[in-house]
Parts: C-alpha cells; structure tokens; sequence
C-alpha cells in the first residue's frame, strides 16, 4: 500500500511526527510493533511526564552535552514555548516546577499520551502495530519498509524507534539497525540517566532507604572537578544508590573507568559544619553517659546509623562523655559529607535514555533526513544527541520530529 510518510515507531518523537505530517496532508502511516503507543512516555518522570523546560533556547543547548550544535537549527523552528503551546491546545494545563521542569497539572503522563493519541485518530493516521524487518532502499533513495506480514511504501520514511534502554517499553535498538543498513555510522552505546553501582558494600546494608532533601555532589577525581550538585532525593539499593539525584548525576559521567567518580552526600545540608557541631554538642550535654550509636536516633534514619558509625573513628559503644573534640569534628565532617566510590552504570537497559546513536555528522541539522539515503529521516533518541534530566530529551524528540515532518 502507498503512502506519502510512513513512521516507524510511536513514541514520543513518533506521535509527534505523525501529527504534524498529518495536519500538513500528508498521508500517513504510523507502526509499532508494541500493542500500545507511548509506553515509554506514559512512565517519564515518575509517570508524572515532564515535558519540556520553560527557558529560552541557549538553556537548552547548555543542557544538551552531547552534539548540542546539531540541535540549533530545529530548536529555533520549534522551541520549548512552541511545545507548551502545542499540549494546551490540545487541552493538556501545563504547570512549571523547580528548574523550570514543566508538567501537566493533572500530574499524569497518561494525559500526555491520550492527547497524542487522540489527535492522531482525529487526523485520521494510519496506526498498525507492526514490526518493521527491513527498509526497502533504491538507488540511494528511501522507497518504503517491510514488517512482518507484508511491505509498505512510501518516498518519506522517519526512524522513530528510540534508544535501546527501557526495552520493555519497546526501546529495542531496531532504529540502530535500520541505520546501519542504510549505511550509517552508529557510534558507541551507552546508559545515560542510570542508577550506579558502589564499591563500597555497605549500601546493601541501607538498601531501600530513600533520602529526602539531601545534597549529592559529584566529583572527577581524575580532573579534581565538581561535575554536578543538587539538593533532592536519593535512594540506596542492594547494588549501589539510584534515584532522582543519582539519574540526574550519571548524565555528567562520560568516560566511566572504575575508581575515577565519587559521590560525596551531604546528609544535613540545611546547617553548616558549625552548626552541625552544635547540635552534636547539645546532644551529648543531655545524655552524657549514653553510647555513641544511641545518640543517634533524632539526626539520622535508623538504617543509617550503624553504616556511619563504623565509618567514623568512634566505637557504637563509646559513651558519650569520652569522646573526643577531635573525633566529635571528624563525625561532623563525615555526615556533611558520606563518601561513596563509583564503580560502573547498571546496564543500558535500566537507563531512562541511551547515550550515542546514529552519527548525526551524516544527518541534515534543518531537516533530520539522512545525508546518505533520500527520503529517509532520523528522530529523537535514536540519534546520537542526549541532554540531562529537567525536560531537554523530551524537547529533542519535539524539536526533531518537527523538522522531520516539515521539511518532508
């Protein structure tokens, strides 16, 4: 059957792209080979779904460290402000949080997904769930793809198809294929916005123990930097720590090597180390013959403190009246600032995005269509672009499907 745009893949990028091929007449065919469209969108941001980031286009570029360049073109044809837009005219209320992180006001991703849903019916998008095997390439030109029960043509075909993390929303790394078969590079994959694994054991021993309102730092030790620090929460699992701070953190780590980054948690950062101290001595002067360890129980969770306890200089058992000036500062020292050692990411398939991706060296930055096979165009996760957490990666699959769907 012919068609003017076939689409493979209904994710966030996909959605969007059949949309806007749609309302400019295209006739369109959209295919997945899940049974459901945007599974992966519907558990974004704790299935809260944050959109975008309401700030202007150079926050943006700031936020996207990995081929930002490339993404300047499309961002400034469909910016945040034009996403926003776009969702409320659909009906969806917006709102903006901290960091500019913008959410639906129902605080549901399910909203965002039915509102795509929704149009794409309306606009009367050809939606098969169907897996495609193969692209059906001529002379260098895109003709159409072959699924599983038959062939489909068309001289514009998008490669929605996302990263490989998340598989089981769908994410499995087709798209990659479909590239390489058209000739592209594909360059290395690699888990971004992923939980990680601490050497130091004794995370296993806090496992799922969440902290709120902590500050998490990170440092290269290798270029004795700070790479990234945010106050938010964290959780301790029976491998290392995960969480929103974590996720946001990993996205700074680029050449992972074993030993290289440490995390340094600041478990009180509402006082400073003199205040801190204070407290501690205000504690000890009421309860001076108390051991150490049950000192503990108003500054810390329970799970906690017999973790900082053996990492301190001080004994569980030491009453309080011995303690030392010197000890009772290395205590301080340590809550404000609890070590942990990175060892590696979990796999790429726990990871909320891939980093790498179809080499965009050989895609047109105005148009996402592919330098090597006419009619044949690349969008969202499945190129080699990615950005922190806070709305940017979401933006990119807006900003690309639209370039996509418009210059076709």
């Amino acid at each position: 059957m012919q068609y003017d745009t076939i689409i493979v893949g209904a994710g966030a990028s996909g959605l969007f792209a059949s949309i806007i091929a749609a309302r400019n007449g295209k006739k369109v065919l959209l295919l997945e080979h899940t049974k459901k469209v945007g599974k992966k969108l519907s558990i974004t941001g704790k299935g809260r779904c944050n959109l975008t980031n309401n700030s202007d286009i150079d926050n943006i570029l700031n936020n996207i460290p990995v081929n930002s360049r490339f993404m300047y073109s499309a961002l400034n044809s469909f910016s945040a402000l034009d996403t926003m837009n776009f969702f409320e005219e659909l009906g969806v209320k917006l709102k903006t949080e901290r960091g500019n992180r913008v959410f639906p006001v129902s605080d549901s991703a399910a909203e965002i997904v039915n509102a795509l849903e929704n149009e794409v019916n309306r606009l009367k998008v050809s939606l098969k769930f169907e897996k495609v095997t193969e692209l059906i390439i001529e002379y260098n030109s895109i003709k159409g793809v072959k699924t599983e029960f038959g062939s489909y043509f068309a001289d514009a075909v998008i490669i929605a198809t996302g990263g490989k993390s998340y598989s089981h929303t769908g994410s499995t790394g087709d798209g990659y294929d479909f590239a390489r078969q058209a000739g592209h590079k594909v360059t290395k994959l690699t888990p971004s916005l992923v939980p990680v694994v601490i050497k130091e054991s004794f995370c296993s021993e806090m496992m799922g123990l969440s902290l709120k309102n902590v500050t998490l730092t990170l440092k290269d030790k290798k270029e004795n930097k700070i790479l990234y620090s945010d106050l938010g929460e964290m959780l301790f699992t029976h491998f290392g720590v995960s969480g929103p701070l974590v996720l946001s953190a990993s996205s700074h780590i680029r050449k992972m090597e074993e030993d290289r980054y440490l995390i340094e948690i600041d478990l009180k950062p509402g006082l400073s180390e003199q205040q801190l101290d204070a407290r501690l001595q205000r504690d000890f002067l009421a309860a001076p013959n108390k051991d150490f360890a049950n000192i503990l129980v108003k500054l810390l969770p329970a799970k906690l403190i017999p973790v900082i306890v053996s990492l301190s200089s001080i004994p569980h058992d030491t009453k309080i009246n011995q303690i030392t000036k010197v000890q009772r500062l290395e205590f301080v020292k340590l809550v404000k600032s609890l070590p942990l050692t990175i060892k590696c990411f979990r796999p790429l398939d726990e990871a909320i995005i891939t980093s790498g991706g179809v080499d965009v060296k050989e895609i047109s930055p105005k148009s996402m269509e592919s330098k090597l096979v006419s009619g044949l165009f690349f969008i969202g996760e499945v190129l080699d672009v990615d950005a922190y957490t806070g709305g940017y990666n979401l933006q990119i699959a807006f900003s690309t499907a639209y370039a996509a769907a418009n210059n076709i």
